[in-house]
């Protein structure tokens, strides 16, 4: 079976969709899959089982990336053609079964929208795939002799960072509280902007472990995975940590944890009071983030899904 899958470019919105490929996989464990994403989200899919080929798609010049694809692709009879991107290209392919998601925002949560395209209710959770060499990674980097908590500090857009050291409260009192003696480990993406993201909270927490910047994304996954608790901002790494299997706890000021809460097996999200999507970061106290922290951390993981 031959499928082609064209997701987002953006991570969080690509760690999303691979519940539907985990759902395919599982379905059609023979098939083999050509992947379309943008490069900052290529890395997730690096690991994923049944990957023929990734193609990249970067924006050109008057959408002159979509008749590259089109190009690329149109020489293959398709068994399955995904789009979540709500494009033409589907119909455009020679291909025996189609499912495009249709563009614009509209309300429930984004997992739901992509369950729907292919007619999966509940929608499949998201997943994080890793190879033994990742895992081994992150277990010389966060030995099991430890517990951590994973702290996502930056975002791609400034309004949706929480401060520094509100992030530095928490911690301190979940090593006092419930994760008593846990470590701190800070995580982030690649780049200087990332990095003066994340310096002063680790300026605030010097015995902190510093992952920022410093691995790719199926090394973060299995790290994520080890920690007994991860909170962070909405962003990527936030979806990151839910697929990877880490109790999640997102914090939401001007974006809308109903539409982007993570989504896994245990996670949770503290918004901002005020309108939602529209209300300042800021609003959340550190007493609300560590409540929420530990009514996650008491409530037991949902059950993983049955194979379809």
């Amino acid at each position: 079976m031959r499928i082609l899958f064209v997701t987002s470019s953006r991570i969080g919105d690509a760690v999303l969709s691979t519940g539907l490929l985990d759902h395919l996989l599982r379905r059609h464990p023979r098939a083999r899959v050509t992947l379309v994403c943008g490069p900052l989200a290529a890395d997730l899919f690096a690991r994923m089982p049944g990957r023929e080929e990734t193609i990249l798609l970067r924006p050109r010049r008057f959408d002159g990336h979509w008749l590259e694809l089109w190009w690329r692709t149109v020489r293959v009879r398709w068994d399955l053609v995904v789009d979540l991107r709500g494009s033409a290209l589907a119909f455009l392919l020679p291909a025996r079964r189609r499912a495009v998601m249709r563009g614009g925002r509209r309300p429930g949560l984004r997992v739901g929208h992509l369950g729907a395209v292919l007619g999966l209710d509940p929608p499949p959770l998201p997943v994080a795939w890793t190879a033994a060499a990742d895992r081994a990674r992150a277990a010389a980097l966060l030995p099991e002799t430890e517990r951590y908590v994973g702290l996502g500090p930056t975002a791609n857009w400034d309004p949706k960072i929480w401060p520094p050291g509100r992030f530095a409260d928490l911690y301190a009192r979940l090593a006092a509280g419930p994760l008593a003696g846990a470590r701190a480990v800070v995580l982030g993406g690649p780049g200087e902007a990332e990095r003066a993201r994340a310096a002063p909270l680790l300026a605030a927490l010097p015995g902190a472990i510093d992952l920022v910047g410093t691995l790719a994304l199926p090394e973060v996954a299995a790290c994520l995975a080890r920690c007994a608790l991860f909170v962070g901002n909405d962003s990527g790494l936030m979806h990151l940590a839910a697929a990877a299997g880490a109790p999640t706890l997102g914090l939401f000021g001007p974006s809308r944890a109903d539409q982007y809460a993570p989504a896994g097996r245990r996670t949770g999200f503290v918004s901002a009071p005020g309108p939602a999507g529209a209300a300042p970061i800021e609003g959340i106290s550190v007493a609300a983030a560590f409540a929420a922290a530990c009514g996650l951390l008491l409530r037991p993981a949902a059950d993983p899904p049955s194979p379809a």
